[in-house]
Formats: structure tokens, C-alpha cells, sequence
């Protein structure tokens, strides 16, 4: 009977009729109750003051952002609406350009020398056994230090001095003095070092949660195979690893494009602008020349940048990141 009616062509094919209105009526009521009594009008009352909260805090002050970067204005004389005229000016000045290339070259650096240092130490961890509790307080100590309290100290490391700490340890070896955060080309490098020190203790512990997750059995079939240490790693370890390190990888690329700690208490900037990164640039239109039209609009366009970039990582990323 069923192979009959597809044979038949649509015009002869006889559909059941529409339920009535008052039957509509009836079942949209039966639903309404039905979601009543299981709590839907509670949840709905619950989630208002969130709404409410996080539009207030969160999306109205974007809004608002949208309108500051077209204006002219030091929040405190009346704005006068300009236009694009902002983005232009920003576009048009030439420590744009200077402030892309080092907070490009700060990233880059950072990857390549901090990505991977909460990646091996937690896996050094994970193997470590009843050490490992120990390890990971000694890995976390950084983090819970205020970071400009933690710069601070950094800096007083970094003195120009042959009795500063990083001078006497190079002098050990015959090197130096080295002014560290007077020299252009050393400068970024050692804000480097300072923000992967201060950082890597939060990111590795959530590789070792991670690697909690790795199902015990493969680590014993891969001892039963005569896999060792390395083997286990590499053929383990690392490929459940992947989807948090991908996303990990996302997390600090963005949080690395928006560095301001550091350079503006380490250098200020300098030496030459050689440490001025965008959110030094933003902070200098809003704080330094009261302008708040360019410090919004600079905002704005990072926001987007970062956005677009987001999202052509994870497009290009959404294979590897399946296990």
C-alpha cells in the first residue's frame, strides 16, 4: 500500500486536513500548562535579573563604545559626533604601525617560548607520581602573586647594574652587564620571560586536569608493548592533549594581543617605543591625551581583529581539534 502511494502523483495524493482552530487553541493551552507546572515561568524568572545584569554591564557599555569612537570627546565637556573621522586618525598615525609590530613580535615570542612550557612541565608532572602535589603549589606560586607586585620585582632583577640578579647570574659566565630593559632589542624578549614565568602555572594545571581524563588503560597497554617514557608521551598523552592545547593555543594568542601590565610598568613603553603595544597605544589617546573618540575607536578595531582571527582558527582548526 505504502510503495502504491509514492507511485501516485502528488495532485491525487490525499493529505490529512488541518486541525480545526479550536483544537490549535487547545493544544497551544495544553502546552502553556504543561510548561508552567515544570517549572518553565520559574526559570524564566530566574534568568531576568541575569539578563538584566549582564546586558547592563556587558552589552550596554559596547553600545556605548560604538557611540564614543564617533564622537570627539574627554567624557567631560559635550561630545561632538564626528564620525569616522576617529578610525581615520587612528588608521593615520604612525605608532599604529609601531604598536602592531611589537605587540606581532611579543606574540610570536611568546608562542614560541611559552606555549610549550606549561605543555612539558605538566606532562613532566603527570609523571612525577608522589611528587606531583608538591610540583604543581611550586607551578601555581606565580599566579597567585599580583602582577604588578610580580613586575616589580622582575624589574629590580633586570637592573642595568652588574649587581643586579640577572648581570650577576650572566657574569657567572662571563657575560654582561646587559641593560635589559634599556636596550631596544632586549627589552621585549625580557617582558617575555617575566609574562610566560607569571602565566604558566594557571595554564598547566589545566593540562594536568586533562591528562586526568586519559584513560588509565592505554598507559598500561602501552607499558605491556614496551612503549617507555617518550613513547608513552608522544603516542598518548599528547594526542589527548590536542582539543586543550588548540584551545589553549586561542587563549593565549588573544590574551597576549592585549599585553599593557608589563611594559607600562617595566619600560613605559621605551626604550623608543621599542615595547609600546596596542593597549599602551589605547591607554596613551585615553589617559595621556584625553582623547576617548581614538581610545575607543583603537578598541574597537582590536576587538574586531581579534574576533576575525578567532574565528578563522577555529574554522581552520575544527579537524584536528577531534581526538
Amino acid at each position: 500500500m505504502a510503495v502504491a502511494l509514492l507511485t501516485l502523483p502528488p495532485e491525487q495524493l490525499e493529505l490529512p486536513p488541518d486541525p480545526p482552530p479550536a483544537h490549535r487553541r487547545r493544544t497551544f493551552a495544553v502546552r502553556a500548562r504543561n510548561w508552567f507546572r515544570g517549572g518553565g515561568l520559574s526559570a524564566v524568572l530566574f534568568a531576568v535579573p541575569t539578563l538584566i545584569a549582564f546586558t547592563y554591564f556587558a552589552w550596554w557599555p559596547i553600545a556605548q563604545s560604538v557611540l564614543i569612537s564617533l564622537q570627539k570627546t574627554n567624557l567631560v565637556t559635550e561630545p561632538i559626533w564626528i564620525g569616522f573621522q576617529n578610525f581615520e586618525a587612528v588608521l593615520a598615525d604612525p605608532l599604529l604601525g609601531t604598536a602592531i609590530r611589537n605587540t606581532s613580535w611579543y606574540v610570536l615570542l611568546a608562542l614560541v617560548f611559552g606555549f610549550a612550557v606549561p605543555v612539558i612541565y605538566g606532562v613532566l608532572i603527570a609523571e612525577l607520581g608522589r611528587w606531583r602535589m608538591t610540583a604543581s603549589v611550586l607551578a601555581y606560586i606565580p599566579v597567585i602573586i599580583p602582577p604588578v607586585v610580580a613586575t616589580l620585582l622582575w624589574k629590580q632583577f633586570y637592573s642595568a647594574e652588574p649587581t643586579g640578579v640577572f648581570n650577576t647570574i650572566a657574569g657567572w659566565f662571563g657575560a654582561g652587564p646587559f641593560a635589559w630593559l634599556q636596550d631596544a632589542a632586549l627589552a621585549m624578549p625580557s617582558i617575555v620571560l617575566q609574562t610566560t614565568w607569571a602565566g604558566f602555572g594557571g595554564t598547566t594545571l589545566v593540562y594536568i586536569a586533562a591528562m586526568a581524563s586519559v584513560p588509565r588503560e592505554l598507559y598500561e597497554a602501552a607499558e605491556v608493548d614496551g612503549a617507555g617514557v617518550r613513547r608513552r608521551i608522544w603516542h598518548v598523552t599528547l594526542p589527548h592533549l590536542r582539543g586543550v592545547m588548540l584551545l589553549m593555543l586561542l587563549l593565549q594568542i588573544i590574551g597576549t594581543f592585549q599585553l599593557f601590565t608589563e611594559p607600562y610598568v617595566m619600560t613605559g613603553g621605551g626604550p623608543a617605543n621599542s615595547t609600546l603595544t596596542l593597549l599602551m597605544l589605547i591607554y596613551r589617546y585615553a589617559f595621556v591625551y584625553a582623547d576617548f573618540g581614538k581610545a575607543t575607536a583603537l578598541s574597537l578595531l582590536l576587538a574586531v581583529a581579534l574576533c576575525l582571527l578567532s574565528a578563522v582558527y577555529l574554522w581552520a582548526t575544527r579537524k584536528w581539534s577531534k581526538v
